[in-house]
């Protein structure tokens, strides 16, 4: 028996439909299908230790002790978050004998302390550093579209999204810096949450940018995405705002910079959702931000990823630069020459640019656009470096807004059953996480 969403897990568990060691075994199947892509998808499954965590928690609810409703129900977290005894290795090789963990990441702790049971660790772009999702160490697991073509499952939460998509658990925890978990559920067509940065402790994860990580889930819908991200900020008590009616929100539609390069299915699928939207009676406006054309300027001569990894990798790659990947050594290595008056200069700049684009959207609902101009790519389209950079590139420009904005932000898919994926993205404003996941789930629904 298949469920969908976690609340429906849970109301299955609950009526005694099924049961965890159930959901666990049918996530299992999946990820050992030598047809499927849990080789890919998966760096480490915890089978063992999943199915033993199944029985406890059957045992739990079986004697009315249950965690919480969502207690036995299968996820799957980024290799980048610590556990407990294992090694984090952030999808590389490099770290293969560093010592293991000490500790189990809070945002992790926080969801099995709730009875969430873990199944294993997910593969992702090596330490995070690039949207498309490919690793030459751990192979790159392939978009749910298209599979006999084979097409770029968007990263750098690659294996989150295509295990999330694949009934390879319900979802998958992420992170996102420049789009991690937006582009990747774009590109397989579910759901990817991107809190505002400070929401979420990023103790117990490798880190990409101190600046920008945000840490946040990739699930089957918006619901999904919300509850996780209320647990893994630590909102125990939390409720789900209530959902608006579509019908009077005010959606900017931004202009300009993220305009440039959509594919045509990208481009005729994003007027559709907003054409449903607004027959719907969503307010659709057109919204000029002529400021998002200073950040590539802005970014110029310094950038937070490059510089803030370079601060972080010197002496791995000291000891280990033979180890990487070499398109990733080069991005990291870009940090080497920026200095401190670049660094610090893009920061200035940042904050002229938040200040003065938060009037232009604070009447907003929600700003929208698509999370990427193009549909998945091919995975033979990247293997030339130039290409690997300009689809890079054009993956993360949209997405990488909300981040230098310091905003919350979603992406729900807008496509229908057979098509190209195409992701609808939400902005929000900073700490306006609530109101924004509320929003989603209006949307959601009206494009359903």
């Amino acid at each position: 028996m298949t469920f969908s969403t976690i609340a429906q897990a849970a109301e299955a568990l609950a009526a005694g439909r099924t049961t965890s060691v159930a959901l666990v075994e049918e996530a299992l199947a999946r990820i050992a299908d030598p047809a499927g892509e849990g080789a890919r998808a998966f760096i480490a499954v915890q089978a063992d230790a999943a199915r033993g965590a199944a029985r406890a928690m059957d045992a739990l609810r079986a004697a009315g002790r249950a965690a919480s409703p969502w207690a036995g129900i299968p996820i799957s977290i980024k290799d980048l978050y610590d556990q407990a005894g294992v090694v984090t290795r952030g999808g590389s090789v490099a770290l293969d004998d560093a010592p293991a963990a000490r500790a189990t990441a809070p945002s992790v702790a926080r969801l099995e302390r709730a009875g969430f049971v873990v199944l294993g660790r997910t593969n992702m772009t090596e330490f995070a550093f690039s949207g498309l999702g490919v690793n030459p160490h751990y192979g790159t697991p392939r978009s749910p579209w298209d599979r006999a073509t084979g097409r770029l499952p968007g990263g750098s939460s690659s294996g989150a999204a295509v295990a999330t998509a694949d009934g390879m658990g319900f979802a998958g925890l992420g992170s996102d810096t420049g789009g991690s978990c937006r582009i990747p559920a774009a590109l397989c067509g579910i759901v990817g949450w991107k809190p505002t940065a400070r929401r979420v402790p990023l103790t117990g994860t490798l880190p990409l940018s101190f600046t920008l990580d945000s840490l946040g889930p990739l699930a089957r819908s918006v619901a999904c995405c919300a509850l996780l991200d209320s647990l893994m900020a630590g909102e125990e008590a939390w409720q789900p705002a209530p959902v608006p009616p579509v019908a009077g929100l005010r959606l900017g539609v931004l202009q300009g910079y993220v305009t440039e390069g959509w594919d045509a299915t990208v481009a005729a699928t994003f007027e559709r959702a907003l054409s449903r939207l607004s027959a719907a009676g969503a307010r659709i406006e057109r919204l000029e931000v002529p400021e998002l054309a200073e950040i590539p300027a802005a970014m110029s001569k310094a950038n937070f990823a490059a510089s803030e990894a370079w601060a972080w990798h010197r002496d791995l790659v000291a000891r280990k630069a033979a180890a990487y990947d070499p398109r990733i050594l080069a991005r990291i290595r870009r940090g080497e020459a920026m200095t401190a008056a670049d660094y610090i200069e893009l920061t200035q700049a940042r904050a002229r640019i938040i200040a003065a684009i938060a009037p232009r959207t604070a009447a907003f609902d929600a700003v929208v656009m698509p999370t990427c101009p193009l549909v998945p790519p091919a995975l033979s389209e990247v293997e030339e470096e130039a290409e690997y950079g300009r689809i890079n590139l054009l993956l993360l420009r949209n997405p990488t807004v909300a981040n230098f904005l310091d905003r919350c932000a979603i992406s729900l898919p807008c496509h229908a059953a057979g098509e190209a994926p195409v992701g609808f993205m939400l902005m929000g404003e900073t700490m306006g996480d609530a109101r924004l996941l509320a929003v989603a789930r209006a949307v959601e629904a009206a494009l359903a």
